[in-house]
């Protein structure tokens, strides 16, 4: 049966509705504070002594009419039981989702955050542990970057893979870069390394936006909307992108390892300041990198998200290596999780095989022995 003959007009008319009340979220875009600027400078005006007051954008939801609309939607009456799955599993996902949404900037932000990233295992302290004792390397003689350069770098990467985009400066980011639908954001105030630009482009565009473009060429939106809880798989695509184009380097995994940290400091002290200079006295952070570090985990109310992107690299590395349907994963905003399910439902016609491959994963570069050896070495 072809693809067209399966999408009935029931299951359009579903994946519609199911569309049309979600696509308004975007905790990322939510959770960036529109006074990040004014709040840092006060920060470091203060000697360290006064916490960030950050600002968001007002929310507005009226959460129990979308939470009935969602649960409304007549799953049960779809045939195939791998499809009622996962839309199934989507809509518990969003439930989940406004209840986040509504809190950002509230106390409540940080137990809403719990429940769906969770926080820091012992095995993620180990591994952060881990690769903050390694050695540093010789810093080398890299170029570095301002954002206009930065811009210019990711366009031509982009057009070389022929990427639908657009790209723009933005003012109040607390990222060098990130990807919004199909919108490349850059911190204007960005100053970074030729590698790890390199490495940007291939996180941000070679993953973040090839799995948007996608799931907007799939037959239903289902994986433009996502798979619950997907962001450990997609952030753990992206850095395995980086490890294979040969762009991954200590210094970023030691980054990626402070996050697993200030997560930990964050549940355990729930103070700015406190994880600021533990980041800072204990860990001989720059005071720029330990205030970017500190302001991600705390955004919106606390925001455990950044312990997943070393056990999301984990979990990649060895899916990269001894899943067949791996590729898959790129057909959409898809989780480890449920790829068994994406699988089934390509095999079956519902969805189609991912067009775009990333370039690191279709061409990997060869890694030198020790990156390997380091790399492999997250459990």
């Amino acid at each position: 049966m072809s693809t067209t003959e399966l999408i009935t007009a029931p299951l359009r008319k579903l994946d519609n509705e199911l569309y049309d009340l979600v696509k308004g979220f975007n905790i990322l875009d939510s959770v960036s504070p529109v006074n990040y600027r004014q709040e840092k400078a006060a920060f470091f005006e203060s000697s360290f002594s006064r916490s960030p007051a950050f600002v968001y954008a007002t929310q507005k939801v009226d959460s129990f009419c979308l939470k009935r609309s969602l649960f409304n939607l007549p799953v049960d009456k779809l045939a195939d039981p791998e499809l009622s799955q996962l839309y199934s599993d989507v809509i518990e996902s969003y439930v989940d989702k406004i209840d986040q949404y509504k809190s950002i900037g509230t106390a409540d932000f940080l137990y809403e955050s719990f429940r769906y990233y969770g926080e820091p295992s012992e095995k993620d302290i180990r591994n952060a542990n881990f690769i903050l004792h390694l050695p540093d390397p010789d810093p080398g003689r890299d170029e570095m970057l301002c954002a206009d350069e930065i811009v210019s770098r990711l366009e031509r990467f982009a057009q070389t893979e022929g990427y639908e985009y657009q790209i723009r400066l933005e003012d109040s980011m607390i990222a060098n870069a990130l990807v919004s639908g199909t919108t490349v954001k850059v911190n204007r105030s960005a100053s970074v390394s030729e590698t790890e630009v390199d490495a940007l482009a291939h996180h941000e565009l070679g993953v973040h936006l090839v799995t948007t473009l996608n799931a907007r060429r799939q037959p239903l939106k289902i994986l433009s909307m996502g798979c619950p809880v997907n962001t450990m798989t997609q952030e753990g695509l992206a850095i395995l992108s980086e490890y294979l184009a040969g762009c991954m380097t200590l210094p970023r995994l030691k980054v990626l390892a402070l996050r697993v940290l200030a997560v930990e400091s964050m549940v355990e002290e729930n103070d700015f300041k406190k994880t600021f200079l533990f980041l800072k006295e204990q860990h001989n952070v720059a005071d720029e990198q330990a205030f970017t570090i500190t302001a991600r985990v705390y955004r919106g109310g606390g925001f455990t998200k950044d312990y997943l992107y070393l056990q999301g690299l984990h979990q990649m590395l060895n899916a990269y290596e001894t899943r067949p349907d791996f590729n898959n994963l790129l057909s959409g905003k898809v989780s480890i999780e449920h790829l068994s399910v994406i699988t089934g439902l390509i095999d079956k016609g519902y969805l189609f095989k991912p067009e775009l491959i990333s370039p690191a994963i279709a061409h990997p570069q060869e890694n030198d022995a020790i990156q390997k050896f380091i790399t492999h070495a997250i459990k």
